[in-house]
């Protein structure tokens, strides 16, 4: 179909121009948020989308915010953050340091959760957290730690339901709007542009959260990116997938073993 074709020329012309490679995501996502961005940026076709993204950066820095995943909650699905403090935090303690990556961080919800919930079990100093995106505006408003004060309730009710003993509240400041989190949670954080889809492996660690980043993928880009995450680990280092992730048909999946498998955590064997 034309559409079709019109798709896959755009993708193209995004990696030879800007080395972004979009060209492996999941099609049905693509498909709709082309279409959404179409609409939104006044171009009657994904061709003539294609000719301002091929003459202008700040139309694909438009774009871009259409392409990769929006938002999350912090301590989305707080079962998942509840296991990790109870089952995995325990075997972390062991470490005299910790390093964990926190892949398609987006706007940082989930690097906050986990900052927050390694200060309260006593580990945040000794853990360096890598925060990685491909969207250069989303990681700016990460570094921020600024999020509107309307999503507070349900930040703070996800962040009981994680088994915290204390208030959310105790983590950041409200005004004119916002709520500003603690600035001491990012400082040791390390912010950067990563691409699962082109970049390669850039450390070793014991941790790897990489939440409803695969479901955007197709096969060969979720075993692409699974290599990499299963390259960064050390033996025994754990990896936290989203609630509709799975690593069933992964060929990397011998490279695993369940650990708490109904929230979705995983451990390198």
């Amino acid at each position: 179909m034309p559409e079709e074709i019109e798709i896959r020329l755009l993708l193209d012309a995004i990696y030879l121009r800007y080395h972004y490679d979009f060209r492996s995501y999941s099609p049905a996502s693509l498909k709709r948020r082309l279409n959404a961005a179409k609409l939104q940026m006044n171009t009657e076709t994904l061709s003539a989308l294609q000719d301002k993204v091929l003459r202008d950066p700040q139309v694909f820095t438009r774009l871009l915010q259409f392409l990769t995943v929006g938002v999350s909650d912090m301590f989305r699905d707080p079962g998942f953050f509840r296991a990790f403090r109870e089952q995995i935090v325990p075997e972390l303690r062991t470490y005299p340091s910790i390093r964990a990556w926190i892949a398609g961080c987006s706007t940082g919800e989930e690097l906050y959760s986990f900052a927050i919930l390694l200060r309260e079990e006593g580990l945040l100093e000794r853990t360096t957290l890598y925060a990685t995106d491909i969207n250069p505006e989303a990681l700016r408003k990460a570094e921020q730690g600024l999020y509107p004060i309307d999503r507070l309730q349900a930040f703070t009710e996800n962040h009981r339901l994680s088994g915290s003993r204390c208030s959310l509240s105790e983590f950041y400041t409200a005004g004119y709007g916002f709520a500003a989190f603690d600035r001491t949670l990012r400082k040791n954080v390390v912010f950067s542009d990563h691409s699962l889809a082109t970049d390669s492996v850039f450390a070793e660690v014991q941790l790897v959260s990489c939440r409803n980043v695969l479901i955007y993928f197709d096969r060969s880009l979720q075993d692409r990116a699974l290599g990499l995450v299963k390259d960064s680990l050390c033996r025994r280092g754990f990896l936290g997938l989203g609630s509709k992730e799975s690593l069933m048909f992964s060929t990397h999946a011998p490279s695993f073993r369940d650990y708490v498998a109904s929230e979705r955590w995983f451990q390198r064997c």
